[in-house]
Formats: structure tokens, C-alpha cells, sequence
């Protein structure tokens, strides 16, 4: 099975490791929360994503894979923790691969979309601009330093 395809099928069933044994060990990732992960980040932020008690639920497609490169249009299902606020959040990942394994993931997203769903009114009025990215983002990235430090990762 192709590596994204196998990625996205581990994905689905909430698979954080087999999903992890997909990147490569020079591996780079980001999106508009985790704007630069290395290797070890984007596999501890699975991990922290999916590890615990989740609602998620994904559907995607694999639009293109060559032993090179890939797109895949995927919609994220979930309850966002932080309040209790349902989401539907629609992603392009698009990869760069090297030894059959990912090497450069960018996932996009509308994040002012995101905020509105995930924080309400804080998002629908401020959810375009840089002061609520900025937390989103610095919040994200305290909870992975956390998890990462705390070894449960």
C-alpha cells in the first residue's frame, strides 16, 4: 500500500504510531497551528491528537501519489476540547516523499473558518486576525511541549 494512503487509513482508525512509522526521520510538517514541526513533533503531536479520548473522525481522498509527491483532501469531525464546540474542518495536505516515506507535509486550512467553529464568538470576531492565531498557535505549542516533556510521548 502507498505510504499516504497507508497514513490516512491508520489516521482514520485513530493509529498514531503506525502513522508516525509513515514520516521520515529528516521529516517536516505544518499547518496553520503547528506552523514547524520536526520528525519527533509531528509524530508526538499524533500521538497527543489521537492518544487520548477523541470523537474524531476523518474522511479523505487521495487525489494524487507518485513515489515523489501527493495531495489528499481530508475533513476533520470533532469536539474541540478546549470548548466543547463541534467542528468540521476541511484540510489539503499536500507531501513531498523521499525513500517511500513523507518527507515535507503541509496541511492548509481556513483558520478563521476553524476558530469560528472551535471559539465562538472570540473566533467570529477575531478569528482572521494575527492576536488570535498567535495564541491559537502558542497554546498548541505549549500543550506539545508538555506532552513531550511530560515522556508520556
Amino acid at each position: 500500500m502507498p505510504v499516504i494512503e497507508r497514513f490516512y487509513n491508520a489516521f482514520a482508525q485513530r493509529d498514531w504510531a503506525t502513522m508516525g512509522a509513515c514520516y521520515h526521520a529528516e521529516a517536516r510538517f505544518s499547518d496553520p497551528v503547528f506552523p514547524d514541526l520536526d520528525s519527533a513533533g509531528v509524530k508526538a503531536m499524533w500521538k497527543m491528537l489521537l492518544g487520548g479520548e477523541t470523537d474524531l473522525r476523518i474522511e479523505f481522498s487521495v487525489l494524487e501519489e507518485s513515489a515523489e509527491a501527493g495531495l489528499v483532501k481530508w475533513d476533520a469531525y470533532y469536539t474541540f476540547s478546549a470548548s466543547k464546540r463541534k467542528v468540521h474542518n476541511i484540510v489539503t495536505s499536500t507531501f513531498t516523499l523521499k525513500d517511500g516515506l513523507i518527507w515535507k507535509q503541509r496541511d492548509t486550512f481556513d483558520l478563521w473558518k476553524w476558530s469560528r467553529q472551535a471559539l465562538g464568538t472570540t473566533g467570529v470576531l477575531l478569528g482572521w486576525s494575527p492576536i488570535v492565531r498567535n495564541k491559537v498557535q502558542g497554546m498548541a505549542a505549549k500543550r506539545l511541549a508538555k506532552a513531550m516533556g511530560d515522556g508520556n510521548l
